[in-house]
């Protein structure tokens, strides 16, 4: 029987290293991503299938959760960085944090829950993907942070509320991705984890299966 998997965020970064990983794995993947064209090329490469689009659109998970009607393991990975330079709390547009909300918090719980049927019957997975930005006081990360807090609740609720599933929130630490060097520059992005090696650590976490919970890689 052949593992299927919905990676959201899929076209780079973590979220096409983990697509990678799995793809080498024998998985059958479904990814979803809002640049068509990398998604495109990343789902030629991996021989997958692509259904590019914006999660915070109600249509769009639709067409994602018909595009997975039996369901191994969810990911939850595309998320929003929010205004940059980040900017302290005291100053922080209101209206962008709304969207930054919907995209980080919104968003994946109703794709959870339109595939929770899948998921359910095959007794899968949920990984959800946060920060240590979550749990840390750090300058100019509230708006994420605070995002990032909020699906690690969601996560927490949902594992007790799923005992059959397997959820996961997932801090991968920091890694050599465009969203970090939006945030802290190219420089510093450049020193951090290669995504491919948190996506093997991401791989050996839903293979050995452990009890739900949060997950730190670094």
């Amino acid at each position: 029987m052949t593992n299927t998997a919905l990676i959201t965020g899929a076209s780079r970064g973590l979220g096409l290293a983990l697509a990678r990983t799995l793809a080498d794995a024998g998985w059958r993947l479904v990814l979803t991503a809002r640049g068509r064209d990398d998604l495109e090329r990343a789902a030629a490469e991996l021989g997958a299938t692509a259904i590019a689009g914006d999660v915070t659109d109600p249509a769009h998970v639709e067409r994602l959760s018909l595009a997975v009607p039996e369901l191994d393991l969810l990911v939850n990975n595309a998320s929003g960085l929010g205004v940059t330079p980040l900017p302290r709390l005291g100053s922080y547009p209101l209206e962008a944090f709304k969207l930054l909300l919907e995209t980080n918090v919104t968003a994946p719980l109703a794709l959870t829950q339109a595939v929770l049927p899948a998921l359910r019957a095959r007794r899968g997975a949920v990984v959800n993907i946060t920060s240590d930005a979550a749990t840390g006081a750090y300058p100019g990360w509230g708006g994420y942070g605070a995002t990032k807090a909020a699906l690690e609740q969601l996560s927490n609720v949902l594992a007790a509320e799923e005992p059959d599933l397997a959820v996961w929130w997932v801090d991968p630490g920091e890694m050599n991705t465009r969203m970090l060097a939006d945030a802290v520059g190219a420089e510093e992005a450049a020193a951090a984890a290669d995504p491919a090696k948190v996506a093997a650590a991401l791989h050996d976490l839903v293979r050995s299966r452990p009890a739900g919970g949060r997950v730190s890689l670094q």
